[in-house]
């Protein structure tokens, strides 16, 4: 198993989820299994969770997980089906180690 992991730090539209969708095109062309993962840095524990005006549109799982829109590229350029397990957020590691802070708010008011 290889992984290819594609960062940008703090910067938005730029551009990697659709770079990414479209290197897992050509990989898959090239007889490899491709997948995604996307780790986003949200204290959310999805982007559903959060203000329209803080991450814009979310793209909404088969599972009904909620997440950024590059899952979508993802799921339509490599046609599989991922899950809510496919995107890591800050806000959902913090409740699998058990502080239960899964949102912004419970961040700042109980955690801190």
């Amino acid at each position: 198993m290889k992984y290819l992991v594609v960062t940008g730090g703090v910067v938005s539209g730029l551009g990697k989820g659709i770079s990414i969708s479209s290197l897992g095109v050509l990989l898959k062309a090239h007889g490899l299994r491709c997948t995604s993962i996307k780790v986003d840095p949200y204290l959310n524990i999805d982007a559903g969770t959060m203000s329209p005006f803080e991450h814009g549109e979310v793209f909404v799982l088969n599972d009904g997980g909620e997440c950024d829109l590059d899952i979508g590229n993802y799921e339509r350029f490599l046609d599989i089906t991922l899950t809510r397990d496919h995107n890591i957020t800050t806000g959902k590691v913090y409740n699998q180690v058990g502080d239960g802070c899964g949102s912004v708010a419970a961040r700042v008011h109980n955690c801190g």
